[in-house]
């Protein structure tokens, strides 16, 4: 979803353009070419593919190669890139190779009357939203996080379909001795109608079964705040909302125990109904509740669960 998203923003930056620009998609991989129509649904307007037995695993170093040979044949002015695990990392390492500017994580993109490309960036946990230019060098490298953007509705359309290859060389000291895929055993954020998540307020690990429980009953999905994880309250990194995080859109977000510090909420900002719990009535979370509830989670959750399991029978 990440990837057509960025198509998605890639479009939109392309008609506040209004010029001869258009939309490449690099697919990178191998046998990868069966997702070149799915790429043009979602708005590519061609798709450049480098395909290799070689990309098949992900290493950042041939990763970083096949798509600066891409960038350097193709001479584009922007290049995004999903801020995923992998890409976060191969982002720079491109920008690095090509020897220009990247802007990191960016919460929003935007085109200048003056035509600049701006890239805004949150700093000191959110609090400060910084405009990110890069003058003279191109391209002009942006990573964005899932949920920041937003793909266009899916059309089907006819597409030109480019092969690509240069040399890869990689570094003799790396190589891939397993792959281990997780399984995934929740509810994406990204899925989910309602999402529940809990803050630093929880109090304990131990207390977080609750949470589950109850996001369960309503058929959502887990999400925390960055000190839950950091605690090791939740092993899952993909649950963290925020700047470092992931941008969510519920129709419904139940916050528990969630101070609401800026870079928390930058990541909610676009959810439809916002409900807070928590005891301390000047928490900032309130700041943007649609319904805030001044007590002791640990009074209500259980309430709440009992009244869903009567009414599931």
């Amino acid at each position: 979803d990440n990837s057509l998203e960025l198509l998605g923003e890639a479009n939109r930056l392309k008609n506040i353009r209004n010029n001869d620009s258009f939309v490449i998609a690099a697919l990178l991989g191998h046998n990868v070419k069966k997702y070149a129509p799915t790429l043009f649904g979602y708005g590519a307007d061609k798709v450049v593919a480098f395909d290799s037995p070689m990309l098949e695993v992900y290493r950042s170093d041939l990763y970083g190669e096949a798509l600066a040979g891409i960038v350097r044949a193709y001479h584009p002015e922007i290049v995004l890139v999903g801020a995923t695990a992998l890409g976060s990392e191969l982002a720079p390492t491109v920008a690095a190779k090509l020897r220009t500017g990247l802007a990191a994580h960016c919460t929003a993109l935007k085109i200048l009357d003056n035509g600049q490309f701006t890239q805004v960036v949150p700093a000191f946990g959110g609090k400060v939203l910084g405009d990110i230019y890069i003058p003279n060098h191109r391209p002009q490298i942006a990573s964005i996080k899932a949920g920041i953007t937003k793909k266009l509705d899916y059309a089907p359309k006819d597409g030109i379909v480019e092969d690509f290859s240069c040399e890869l060389k990689g570094f003799d000291r790396m190589k891939v001795t397993k792959v281990e895929k997780e399984t995934e055993t929740c509810k994406s954020l990204n899925e989910a109608d309602c999402i529940v998540v809990g803050g630093f307020g929880i109090g304990s690990k131990e207390e977080w079964s609750k949470l589950e429980e109850l996001a369960g009953l309503l058929g959502g999905a887990n999400g925390c705040t960055r000190p839950v994880l950091d605690a090791g309250w939740v092993s899952n990194e993909k649950a963290m909302i925020g700047t470092s995080g992931v941008a969510v859109r519920p129709k419904a977000y139940l916050g528990i125990g969630v101070s609401g510090a800026a870079h928390h909420t930058c990541g909610i900002k676009d959810s439809g109904l916002i409900i807070s719990i928590n005891k301390d009535e000047n928490a900032p979370i309130f700041a943007c509740s649609d319904y805030k509830v001044v007590a002791d989670y640990k009074k209500i959750v259980p309430a709440l669960i009992e009244e869903l399991k009567a009414r599931k029978g």
